[in-house]
């Protein structure tokens, strides 16, 4: 299992305070991912930018797929910085990984229960990685718990990173945050453009 997956896991047994939004999920998904590759030694921060390291692939097929999406637009231009990398890796990424888990059976969806199955939901089967991610949950690992925190999973927020944390997995941490207040912020823009919209319509 991957801190990915606990974090898909948690992100369904938990129940917060305000509905989980699948943008800011899957930022910290790719967040996830990112700090599993690095620790790993699959990719490298060269400061902000993400650049491949010399450990071979996982194992487990998506993290394998983020592995080799390092990307530079020119060969002599600079890798990704953290940030662009989490936006391009983050696309759709919490409907990637319900999809992949429930292939796996570690995530069903509900049977029999009329508005559970409607809600499209899925749910964490009774399984060792279901038991795992519990585990690192209720221990308050700080990289899942600060991951889960930025995607609304959990309202307490800190304002320091553990010491016991690396540098590089601090600066992906600070980049999952940044990317989802910038979400955030796009998501109220939005709204407000649209509500003036509709007040204009109504006054012809």
């Amino acid at each position: 299992m991957t801190t990915a997956q606990d974090l898909m896991i948690v992100s369904l047994d938990v129940t917060p305070a305000h509905p989980v939004e699948q943008g800011e999920l899957s930022l910290a998904l790719a967040g996830a991912e990112l700090v599993d590759l690095v620790e790993a030694g699959v990719l490298v921060l060269d400061g902000d930018r993400v650049t491949p390291g010399a450990a071979p692939a996982p194992a487990d097929p998506l993290l394998a797929e983020a592995a080799a999406s390092p990307a530079r637009r020119e060969p002599h231009e600079p890798y990704e910085s953290v940030e662009e990398w989490l936006w391009r890796r983050g696309r759709g990424l919490a409907s990637a990984y319900a999809a992949r888990m429930e292939a796996d059976g570690t995530l069903t969806r509900p049977r029999g229960h009329w508005f559970a199955a409607r809600s499209g939901r899925s749910e964490a089967v009774d399984s060792p990685a279901r038991r795992r991610a519990a585990e690192r949950w209720a221990s308050g690992e700080p990289v899942l718990a600060g991951l889960a925190t930025t995607a609304g999973v959990r309202e307490e927020r800190g304002d320091d990173f553990p010491a016991s944390l690396t540098e590089p997995v601090v600066t992906v941490l600070a980049a999952v945050g940044d990317a989802v207040t910038e979400l955030t912020a796009v998501r109220q823009r939005r709204s407000v453009e649209d509500a003036a919209f509709d007040n204009v319509w109504r006054g012809f």
